[in-house]
């Protein structure tokens, strides 16, 4: 059974709090719960955008955990741009050293200690759901969905290969398939704010019972002291807010996620950038089409790589190549009377 400190960690992580994890005093070494906090500080300063202090504080402890050896892998690959084929190599290296282990387990007595097996489970678990983070990252889906499965069906119970594959399945939009993940997962982690936040992606994306369920649950959780109005969530209620056709609710959230991050120190980060586009280019004001247009030129500058970005990008060239090809019939000129 977990800690109350770890399990407050991972809330935090789950929820989006993630300056809240990077700033949590590490337990001391010796303790059973350093190398989690340590995997989940790490992953919360990917999330922020900041690869490098992830590999500065893992890289003492990498080489006595699987888990943090296969995050400082996908560390890699992010630095990298999601070029590095070396860091997927190493993952996939894992990934069979974890797959040896299952076979083993299976031959060993029973006797292990119950703390020793758990965690050596939860690495073994990590593994698989950072190695399906990267692989889907790099596009490679199917071998993404293969590895978050585990060998024992249904992620082999691991809440966070949960998360990860139903992420994929809307991303190929696949709600379908998303849908029965979270149904079979129910059957044994009915209570966890995961599965709520599961939940509440696969009801965003396909609207059902006109975006209530997500809208309720951001604001549940919103309303937790501890989180201190994490972007994350902020910018999930201004989306559910955008499709319930609440303009001014949704503008509201992605400023004070703008607001947040000034106070912080800290960049506005992508998704909130892309929402406030979309809002403040719905808005009927003085200026909107001004703002959302400056805010666009943001997003390109710090994000040249964002799926909005590239569309634009991707449209203007196809719009360019057609005018080259339009000729202008000439001026008609009247005949004398």
């Amino acid at each position: 059974m977990e800690s109350s400190e770890l399990y407050n960690i991972k809330q935090q992580f789950t929820l989006g709090a993630y300056k809240s994890v990077t700033t949590h005093p590490l337990p001391p070494s010796s303790s059973s719960d350093y190398i989690p906090i340590l995997f989940y500080q790490a992953r919360s300063h990917l999330a922020l955008n900041q690869p490098s202090a992830a590999l500065a504080l893992i890289s003492s402890s990498s080489k006595s955990s699987l888990a943090l050896k296969a995050l400082t892998s996908l560390t890699k690959f992010i630095q990298s741009s999601n070029e590095d084929e070396s860091a997927l190599e190493e993952l996939r290296d894992l990934i069979v050293e974890v797959e040896g282990e299952d076979e083993e387990d299976e031959d060993e007595d029973e006797d292990e200690e119950d703390g020793g097996k758990g965690r050596k489970e939860w690495e073994k678990g990590m593994v698989r759901v950072i190695a399906g983070i990267a692989f889907a990252r790099a596009g490679e889906v199917e071998e993404a969905l293969e590895t978050l499965g585990g060998s024992g069906g249904v992620n082999d119970e691991n809440l966070e290969a949960v998360a990860v594959t139903t992420q994929i399945y809307l991303s190929i939009s696949r709600p379908d398939l998303a849908s029965k993940q979270l149904k079979l997962s129910k059957k044994w982690a009915s209570d966890e704010t995961l599965i709520q936040l599961i939940e509440s992606s696969i009801n965003l994306y396909t609207g059902k019972d006109s975006y209530s369920d997500p809208n309720s649950f951001y604001n549940e959780q919103l309303a937790n002291p501890s989180l201190a109005s994490p972007p994350h969530l902020l910018v999930a209620r201004g989306v559910s807010r955008l499709l319930k056709g609440e303009i001014n609710g949704a503008k509201s959230d992605l400023e004070e996620s703008v607001n947040n991050a000034k106070v912080r120190g800290t960049e506005v980060d992508e998704e909130t950038l892309v929402n406030l586009i979309v809002v403040t280019g719905l808005g009927k004001g003085k200026g909107s089409e001004e703002e959302a247009e400056k805010l666009f030129s943001e997003l390109v500058s710090k994000y040249p790589k964002n799926p909005l970005v590239l569309d634009v990008e991707k449209k203007a060239d196809i719009f360019d190549e057609l005018a080259s090809k339009f000729e202008v019939p000439p001026v008609a000129i009247p005949s004398a009377a």
